[in-house]
């Protein structure tokens, strides 16, 4: 009684306090919404699991599948082996395994671990010989099948003979004695195919196959997608026969979320209005909570859905009596299928577990297998369970074969394949989207089957030609395209194509567009034609239609070959999208891009545009061709043509100073030099403008000048400065030597003046008369040597011929016959009759004398000289070498001494210091240059360049 009091004071707190009783429902209804968005996404995400799992089941299946079948060959090939260990009819057995079970490439017998056959042998000869149980990267697998006596599968790893490849090794016992190996051998590309991992929807999900390298004590992963999976949510299951694992990934992690985002939102704004509208929510709460029990009844019945998931069902194997059809053996996971246990399995005969719908096939194909019609055969069968239900298979069954012998038992493999006619229940949902999607597609679609115009052009072996043998084809054979265009077969059209053509019905379009008349149709019927030769599976190109109104009308033709028509091209799907309108616009643009630039090419100077940052040029005007040489296409053709073709000397300040004017956003203007198409040199003035779109600097925009004749006289103007300054030098320096050397002879000959005034005999004066003739001659000599330079620097005019430059050495070596005889003097010349250089006569002549002559003068006393005279091209420049094996030079002491006039730098009494000074001057004259390069007691080498 008390508490039925507290009740409605209880009750009536509430109803008196509006707002406190929305806020308490709000955030109670706000919680609520929250829990239900949560198990919504726990519902979700168990749905994303389930559809992982029966993915990687499906595909743990096929891989299941494909081993066993593996072990079936091996198995056939370890009973080939008789008593005395020797495989009997090896090659026979191996050639039938590899055509029965296609994702074999290569069987092998390995005794003792030693490979000694292999079928096919072409191909694989490297492998020959090799002894798995020492190879570093097969002894460990190899020695496991050993240890454990059941197939295992190694690798991945690379073949001998090449490639990647599973090795199944089976090992082979004789008398409780260790054989050797059956082994078979997969390619990983063919693995991967009958696994299904490449059919999958790689949009969702994506597939790693990985191995643990216990040697390098890390997971190693097989397929292209090597990255951190580890944030993403992964399902993985193993393959214990060969210790591999497969994940599935799924692409997608964050998605989850944006799912229950805007229910959370709703769930909110529902709680506050309900909190607002409490009133009415007080009325009904029995409402709330059966809302409330109704969701979590779906929650639970969810939860149970998913911990209900059946396990999926596994390959079988079976050895069967060819005659009486009993069991012998049978595998486990065969038992498993039929819910039987192998003792009563081995009590039953195969037929009496097939499907009675299937019985009278089986009988047929199993005669046929045991008369020798056949080699194997495979269907798909039903079989009934010990419970009474129904498992569809796809049976393989194969003979052990004996040559010349009748088969006695075989191997069968079943495979639970009730999710795969599951899966063809979807296909055929599938079918029914398709169908409606294509039919109120906005796009105008059509279906056609091209499969005997296919036919036909193989006929004509026009197949895999080029496409431009078989263009130039059809274009001789015009009837070939009519023949072709009755064999188009259209099987649909949808509501947008008839809207397009302006017809009523399909099969009025269908009859329309199977009289292809128009020329523009024809020639896009020929491009189609074209693209089946060449197996192209697409196709995108422009054409024009006409509609029944007699009205033409631009089209984008694209058509795909359905998936599993591949080969015949029996369904394709073409687009035919109206792009007139696009057509007007693009020809009203470019009439209008035409009129720029003709404009543009008009002005004396290359227009051009360009990204700011990258250089990458999208536009350069037709003048370009006129001043560089180089077409417009040829520019734009490499984003980085511009820099790649600057003269190297200016390539990196040219750029740098456009960076630093661009990041500045300043205009600028600078003359850099370009490489012409012929590989001349040509100045350009750029003059750059900087282009801004919303603020920023976008493209840069300018005029290339060519200022190559402007630069051509400067550089001439400066060469005269250059020359007028030289002279000025050498005359200078000319007149310091004229000053010295007349200066000491005069300073002589007064003090020998002095001393003939104050000699007290008539011996002494005679004796100092003699002195001051002797500094006379010297005095004249030196006057000689001036007056020669001076007619070297002076002569301006100097005359050139073309002279044979073999026939002056000869003549030098006559002038200097007697010296070249009495020292034993070796001139070694590599100089050809045909060399002709353009020279003044008299001073090559003088130029050879003094080098060679100097060679001679200062040979070495231990040895005889030699001198050895080349020509030879050097920087682009000839080169005339003259070498010998004399006393040489230090260069180190005499560096500055050695073209130096009255310079010498030996002890040699005939040293005047006058030869190679006035060799010098003659070589500067002809506009040509002299090096010297010497080390002392070993010889010394002049280069005489000539231009």
């Amino acid at each position: 009684m008390k508490l039925k009091k507290k009740q409605p004071e209880f009750i009536k707190w509430f109803l008196i306090r509006p707002k406190t009783t929305g806020f308490i429902t709000f955030l109670f209804l706000s919680y609520l919404a929250g829990f239900i968005v949560w198990q919504q996404y726990k519902l979700i995400k168990e749905g994303e699991q389930r559809e992982m799992n029966n993915i990687l089941q499906v595909v743990h299946q096929n891989i299941e599948q494909s081993l066993k079948n593996c072990y079936t060959s091996t198995l056939t090939l370890a009973l080939t082996i008789n008593d005395e260990g020797i495989p009997v009819n090896f090659d026979y057995v191996g050639k039938k395994l590899v055509e029965t079970n296609t994702n074999i490439s290569t069987v092998q017998l390995v005794p003792k671990g030693i490979i000694k056959y292999i079928y096919p042998l072409k191909g694989n000869e490297a492998a020959l010989n090799l002894n798995v149980l020492t190879a570093p990267n097969q002894k460990k697998e190899a020695l496991k099948s050993i240890i454990t006596q059941k197939l295992y599968f190694a690798g991945p790893l690379k073949l001998k003979q090449g490639g990647m490849g599973i090795v199944g090794r089976f090992p082979v016992f004789q008398n409780n004695k260790f054989w050797g190996f059956s082994a078979v051998i997969i390619k990983l590309e063919t693995f991967l195919e009958a696994s299904g991992v490449k059919d999958i929807d790689d949009s969702k999900y994506y597939f790693q196959f990985s191995k643990f390298n216990s040697a390098e004590q890390k997971e190693v992963f097989y397929l292209p997608i090597k990255n951190n999976f580890s944030k993403n949510y992964t399902i993985s299951t193993s393959i214990p026969d060969g210790d591999w694992k497969l994940y599935l990934i799924s692409k997608r992690q964050n998605y989850l979320y944006s799912q229950i985002l805007i229910p959370g939102i709703i769930g909110v704004v529902l709680a506050a209005i309900f909190g607002i509208l409490i009133f009415m929510l007080l009325k009904i709460p029995k409402q709330l909570q059966s809302l409330v029990n109704i969701q979590a009844t779906k929650l639970l019945n969810s939860e149970v859905k998913f911990e209900a998931i059946f396990d999926q069902a596994a390959v079988g194997m079976a050895h069967i009596d060819s005659f009486s059809g009993n069991f012998i053996e049978i595998n486990d996971q065969f038992c498993q299928l039929l819910e039987y246990s192998e003792q009563e399995i081995k009590q039953l005969n195969f037929l009496s577990l097939t499907h009675p719908d299937d019985y009278e096939q089986s009988i047929l194909n199993f005669e046929k297998l045991r008369n020798g019609t056949i080699s194997a055969y495979s269907m798909e069968i039903r079989y009934i369970a010990k419970s009474g239900s129904v498992v569809w298979v796809n049976l393989t069954v194969s003979p052990l074969f004996k040559k010349n012998k009748k088969v006695t038992t075989n191997i069968a493999i079943v495979e639970n394949i009730s999710v795969k006619k599951e899966a063809q229940q979807l296909v055929r949902k599938s079918e029914t989207r398709f169908k409606s999607l294509f039919e109120d597609s906005p796009i105008p679609l059509l279906e056609k089957d091209f499969s005997e115009i296919k036919k036909y052009l193989e006929t004509l072996n026009l197949i895999d030609e080029s496409a431009e043998t078989v263009a130039l084809y059809l274009q001789m054979n015009p009837e070939v395209v009519h023949k072709c265009i009755p064999l188009l077969k259209i099987i649909d059209v949808n509501t947008m194509c008839l809207k397009l053509y302006k017809v009523e019905t399909k099969n009025e379009l269908i009859s329309r567009l199977s009289q292809i008349s128009d020329k523009d149709a024809v020639t896009a019927f020929t491009n189609q034609m074209i693209a089946i030769t060449q197996g192209n599976k697409q196709l995108i190109l422009d054409t024009i239609i006409k509609n029944k109104d007699g009205e033409y009308r631009d089209v984008n033709l694209r058509w795909n070959v359905i998936r599993g028509y591949e080969k015949t091209l029996g369904r394709i799907i073409v687009s035919t999208e109206d792009i007139t309108d696009q057509k007007t616009y693009e020809k009203t643009i470019f009439n209008s891009q035409q009129k720029v630039e003709s404009l543009i090419n008009t002005i004396d100077g290359i227009v051009w545009e360009c990204d700011a940052q990258t250089f990458s040029f999208n536009f350069i005007s037709q003048k370009v061709e006129n001043i560089l040489g180089y077409t417009s296409e040829e520019w734009l053709s490499s984003s980085t043509f511009w820099a790649d073709h600057i003269f190297p000397e200016d390539r990196e300040w040219t750029i740098n100073y456009c960076n630093l004017n661009t990041q500045e956003h300043l205009d600028h203007d600078f003359e850099y030099r370009m490489i012409a198409k012929n590989g001349s040199i040509v100045w350009l003035r750029d003059i750059v403008n900087i282009v801004f779109e919303n603020g920023k600097v976008a493209n840069l925009r300018g005029i290339m000048i060519d200022i190559t004749k402007t630069k051509e006289a400067e550089k001439e103007l400066n060469s005269s400065l250059n020359l007028v300054i030289e002279q000025n030098k050498r005359l200078l320096n000319f007149s310091y030597i004229v000053s010295h050397n007349l200066r000491s002879h005069t300073s002589n000959i007064a003090s020998i003046i002095g001393l003939i005034v104050s000699s007290e005999s008539e011996e002494e004066r005679d004796e100092m008369m003699k002195l001051l003739q002797k500094v006379s001659c010297s005095l004249n000599e030196t006057m000689l040597h001036l007056n020669e330079v001076i007619n070297i620097r002076t002569n301006i005019g100097l005359v050139s011929e073309s002279l044979n430059l073999k026939q002056y050495i000869q003549t030098i070596k006559n002038v200097l016959s007697e010296q070249i005889i009495s020292h034993k003097v070796t001139i070694i010349s590599t100089i050809s009759d045909q060399t002709m250089i353009d020279y003044n006569p008299a001073y090559l002549e003088s130029i050879l004398y003094n080098i060679i002559s100097n060679s001679i003068r200062y040979r070495h006393s231990s040895r005889n000289p030699i001198i050895n005279i080349d020509w030879i091209i050097e920087n682009d420049m000839k080169v005339l070498q003259i070498t010998d094996n004399g006393i040489g030079i230090d260069l180190v002491k005499n560096a500055d001494k050695i073209f130096g006039m009255y310079k010498t730098f030996s002890t040699n009494s005939d040293s005047k210091g006058i030869g190679l000074f006035i060799t010098k001057n003659q070589i500067d004259a002809m506009g040509g240059n002299i090096t010297v390069e010497s080390e002392p007691n070993i010889g010394t080498t002049f280069k005489i360049y000539i231009q």
